[in-house]
């Protein structure tokens, strides 16, 4: 399981993540916190959920533990479970009940990876309860005022065998993002590479001819993250066509013909 901690900044706002809102996601999620409601988080790979979630844990003050789901995951990792220590059996917080003693926000990356019957945990946490059952413990914890639950996951991944059942999804206000706005994701790519506009608007309309041939053989397409990724090796001096082939094109398919196909693509723009 794969676990981080990050805490706001206490400074000023321009320590804040780097995010360009896409449409009123920053307005629910504000309202959610209030509120004190679970959020849920859907869109597709490299669209900005991850960024989204420590600029707004940034913006509200509140620690961040973020946990990257798979299909191993037990409840036990998430709650907490009894560890040997020098001779003696000690008890030792999961990310979850840490999360909920801090008051900072849990977020769950990618939960359809997780086994159904972990989830089963988070519906006493999403619902007006606010509560966790430690049955190791014979206790119920109860959430600290800041605690908020934030689950993501990609639909295009989902299937019979993964998918959050209605029972569960109809605990969370749900935000769906997609790949940015031309403009908007020309400004994140400049931002985060520190390429000129120029280069960023070049990789951003490949991008797009790339995301036109979703449904071709081409499993994924090209990310926001991707994009970034070309265009940082551009800041360090890489010729497009190298940039290009290492940062999207190889990430993308090991399929030859795909492969063939997208560098084809890449030499139309290039001309």
């Amino acid at each position: 399981m794969s676990v981080s901690l990050h805490r706001p900044p206490e400074s000023a706002s321009s320590e804040v993540p780097y995010y360009l809102p896409q449409a009123h996601e920053q307005t629910v999620f504000d309202a959610a916190a209030q509120q004190r409601l679970a959020v849920l988080l859907k869109g597709p790979t490299g669209c900005g959920k991850t960024r989204f979630v420590e600029h707004m844990a940034a913006r509200l003050q509140r620690p961040l533990i973020t946990v990257a789901c798979h299909e191993d995951l037990s409840a036990s990792d998430l709650v907490g479970r009894h560890l040997l220590s020098g001779g003696d059996t000690v008890w030792s917080d999961g990310p979850l009940t840490r999360a909920m003693r801090q008051g900072a926000i849990c977020y769950l990356d990618e939960i359809v990876e997780a086994r159904q019957d972990t989830t089963v945990v988070l519906h006493s946490l999403s619902d007006h309860r606010r509560q966790l059952p430690i049955d190791r413990l014979g206790i119920t914890l109860e959430a600290a005022p800041g605690f908020m639950l934030v689950v993501s996951y990609n639909p295009g991944y989902q299937s019979v065998l993964k998918d959050m059942k209605p029972s569960t999804r109809q605990r969370f206000v749900a935000i769906e993002l997609g790949y940015p706005a031309r403009e908007l994701e020309q400004r994140i790519v400049a931002h985060e590479s520190g390429v000129a506009a120029a280069d960023a608007a070049w990789l951003v309309t490949l991008g797009q001819a790339i995301r036109r041939l979703s449904g071709s053989g081409l499993r994924e397409v090209a990310s926001t993250r991707v994009l970034v990724a070309a265009a940082r090796l551009l800041a360090a001096g890489v010729p497009r066509d190298i940039a290009v082939d290492a940062a999207i094109i190889q990430p993308l398919s090991d399929d030859a013909e795909m492969v063939a196909s997208l560098r084809a693509l890449l030499a139309q723009y290039l001309a």
